[in-house]
């Protein structure tokens, strides 16, 4: 753990740094749930790419869990998470939990692509690492993140429209 603490404390730290201003979450809180997550599941992993997928799934569940838990003590408070960077989407800030519902609405159609959402977004991977863990080329992963990126953006600007 030690090896990998700051590079977890790191994604973690430009998740947070995207979120709304009076959030509560810190990045450590955010590693530190993560590393008791992946105690429990006891997973043996192959790589470094295959333990930052991991990771990047639980702090995933994390700041999906803690969007929601905010979201039920205030009316319309959703966990709002800035885009524009990782997804390439106009500066906004999108509500954690829709993008959550885009993404499993997106890995129901392609679950590959999703995926590589995850991987890229939430576990701050690169494309060569992404196409690592998935055993794809990178030009595989770059199409997928392309088109990915493409319907989340659609997708994003009905459900703020609607």
């Amino acid at each position: 753990m030690p090896l990998v603490y700051d590079e977890l404390r790191r994604v973690a730290h430009n998740y947070l740094q995207r979120e709304r201003v009076e959030h509560t979450l810190q990045s450590t809180a955010v590693v530190h749930e993560a590393y008791l997550r992946l105690v429990e599941g006891a997973v043996e992993f192959q790589n470094r790419e295959h333990f930052f997928a991991v990771a990047s799934q639980l702090m995933r569940q994390i700041l999906v869990d803690y969007a929601r838990r905010h979201r039920s003590l205030k009316r319309d408070g959703g966990y709002k998470l800035a885009l524009d960077e990782a997804l390439k989407l106009p500066s906004k800030e999108v509500d954690l939990v829709d993008l959550d519902d885009a993404l499993k609405d997106l890995a129901r159609m392609d679950a590959r692509q999703g995926r590589i959402v995850e991987l890229r977004f939430f576990g701050g991977l690169s494309i060569e690492e992404t196409a690592e863990v998935l055993s794809l080329s990178a030009a595989t992963v770059e199409r997928s993140w392309a088109s990915a990126r493409a319907w989340l953006y659609r997708q994003m600007n009905r459900n703020a429209a609607s």
